[in-house]
């Protein structure tokens, strides 16, 4: 009893509500359909779920092979202790990607098509494989920690003797499928509003899913610190949020360049909804370089993780953009989320933050306290012996 009385909380009683809740849509949405428990059109085909769950959940995810990229091939070593809870957060995320997919299409018990419907021509073919290949990867590098709780050491050398190759595969087919994202929307140039489309959608997609993935690892950092009542690497956060701050300053650059040079600029500000979204998009990645340029700023608890989080959201609103707002006018069509299409994007959110709380709870997913005070990183079971 004294067990059940932690989780009855206001926390944990709308937790619950909100997994109930979602249980009782995702039964009538596959049992009924999406006419149901959506208000998507065949003018707006594509809505909240492929916008949230799909576009942005795969870039919100990139914070695997960002530091994976920093740590093994770039060769930083500082940030090790951050591997683990990065690589563990993107596996999630990649569940998050292929659940709501699953929740989007129309007849998803056909996904499996794509690994027998060859269509090299195809971008979808292609984010298809690379999404299917990049969850195994992740899969492959996060499978160390577990052996390594259950002490099992041959299959344990085995991985650790193909870690780097693992990670150089995870970041090519990351870069592969983040940018391909964006080639998605090159086929619409009509009906894409000129402040999102551009013939670079696929290196704008990707260096945002860089930026953002740097951005993700400080933010689940800051959360798993707080809800979890472990030690915060403020020291390490900081740190990377050098990293976050040119990767932003180098978006936002190769953005505008773009913008001016294509000579659209100007519909930033000609009052349009569209132009209100774009402003608003735009405030969240450039307000955050003020905090992270700033040493004594970025040294600190608050403004670092309100720079994380505006880069987040940032990218978040990006991805809705051009997947809503960005789509609305040139497709003559009204759309509004049916609120059922809320319900269950928090529903998969939340289902995956306690997956990653349980997995954390019995894995040794985060370095031990008394490691990270004394300043000595714990070893880490993903990389090979030298390397």
């Amino acid at each position: 009893m004294t067990r059940l009385k932690q989780y009855a909380t206001p926390g944990w009683i709308f937790i619950g509500i909100l997994m109930l809740g979602g249980v009782i849509i995702t039964i009538r949405r596959f049992g009924v359909g999406l006419g149901v428990t959506t208000n998507l059109t065949d003018e707006m085909p594509w809505g909240f779920w492929i916008g949230f769950d799909v576009i942005s959940g795969v870039a919100l995810a990139a914070g695997g092979f960002t530091i994976a990229f920093i740590v093994h091939l770039a060769g930083d070593k500082t940030f090790r202790p951050l591997v683990r809870p990065a690589i563990l957060t993107a596996l999630l995320g990649y569940f998050i990607v292929i659940v709501g997919l699953l929740f989007d299409l129309g007849k998803p018990w056909n996904i499996w098509h794509a690994i027998v419907s060859w269509n090299p021509h195809s971008v979808m073919f292609e984010v298809a494989w690379c999404v299917m290949l990049y969850t195994t990867v992740l899969f492959l590098e996060f499978l160390p920690v577990v052996f390594e709780r259950f002490r099992a050491e041959v299959p344990l050398r085995l991985l650790r003797r193909i870690a780097i190759p693992l990670y150089v595969l995870g970041v090519i087919l990351s870069t592969l499928h983040q940018s391909s994202l964006g080639s998605l929307f090159l086929i619409v140039p009509t009906k894409l509003h000129p402040l999102w489309y551009t013939p670079l959608l696929p290196v704008m997609f990707f260096l945002s899913a860089m930026t953002v993935g740097v951005a993700m690892v400080m933010f689940e950092g800051f959360l798993s610190a707080h809800f979890m009542r472990r030690g915060l690497e403020l020291d390490l956060l900081s740190k990377l949020g050098r990293y976050l701050a040119f990767l932003n300053l180098f978006y936002l650059t190769v953005r505008f360049q773009d913008l001016i040079k294509r000579n659209v600029l100007s519909y930033a500000f000609d009052g349009s909804y569209e132009s209100f979204f774009f402003l608003a998009e735009m405030l969240l990645f450039i307000l955050p370089l003020f905090i992270l340029f700033n040493r004594e700023l970025r040294a600190r608890r608050g403004p670092l993780f309100a720079s994380c989080t505006m880069v987040v959201l940032g990218l978040v609103l990006n991805r809705m953009n051009v997947v809503l707002v960005g789509m609305r006018r040139g497709a003559g069509a009204d759309y509004f989320p049916n609120w059922q299409e809320f319900w269950v994007s928090a529903f998969i959110v939340v289902a995956g933050a306690l997956a990653f709380g349980l997995v954390v709870r019995f894995l040794p997913v985060f370095p031990k306290e008394e490691e990270h005070e004394t300043g000595v990183a714990a070893p880490d079971m993903n990389v090979a012996p030298g390397s």
